[in-house]
């Protein structure tokens, strides 16, 4: 494999995980609301539930949804429920944080489940496969080791954003507002799921 492709692929695994999209929004919610470790386990799942469905696409599974229409309509109601259930579970929060801040935090699996439920996941992982790595399982294979380390980073710092904002949202009624603006943008980003 060329080195050359070493930045493009590392630089495009950057973008696509740090950009806004709903497991960013969990993790910044977790940040808030829990302990960075809590937010740090969610982010350990996301990251190999992400990486686990790069490979897979890489693997072909990608090309079988085009087979089954019916299946990948399924996937993407499925995502948009997944959504708009997390997007209730936060405009519903009382503000309040949690001082058991074990309870309630969305865990490991909740995050490898959520990347698979995630069109933003889907979508990067066939276009970088389709953009760099083509057919070739080697590639691939570097490809998923380089978006690892850089999808973890990523979403850490989702993590880490939150828990800097708690300090200024302490109030209740602050972080209501907070809740309620994050479950709005994550009620957003269904509507592009649906009208895609």
């Amino acid at each position: 494999m060329s080195v050359s492709l070493l930045l493009p692929m590392s630089a495009f695994a950057l973008a696509a995980s740090i950009s806004p999209g709903p497991v960013n929004l969990v993790c910044m919610s977790s940040g808030i609301h829990y302990r960075v470790a809590r937010g740090l386990v969610f982010v350990t799942g996301a990251t190999l539930g992400f990486i686990a469905l790069f490979l897979s696409v890489g693997a072909g599974l990608y090309s079988l949804l085009s087979l089954w229409p019916a299946f990948e309509v399924l996937l993407r109601w499925a995502g948009v429920a997944f959504l708009l259930y997390l997007s209730a579970k936060l405009a519903l929060d009382n503000g309040r944080l949690a001082q058991n801040f074990n309870a309630r935090a969305p865990g490991f699996l909740s995050g490898a489940l959520m990347q698979w439920l995630n069109p933003k996941a889907w979508l990067a992982s066939a276009s970088g496969i389709s953009a760099y790595a083509g057919a070739n399982a080697e590639h691939t294979l570097l490809f998923a080791a380089l978006y690892l380390p850089i999808c973890w980073l990523s979403l850490s710092c989702w993590v880490f954003a939150g828990a800097f904002l708690k300090r200024y949202v302490a109030n209740p009624t602050l972080l209501v507002v907070v809740n309620r603006v994050l479950a709005l943008l994550l009620a957003v980003s269904c509507l592009f799921i649906v009208l895609d």
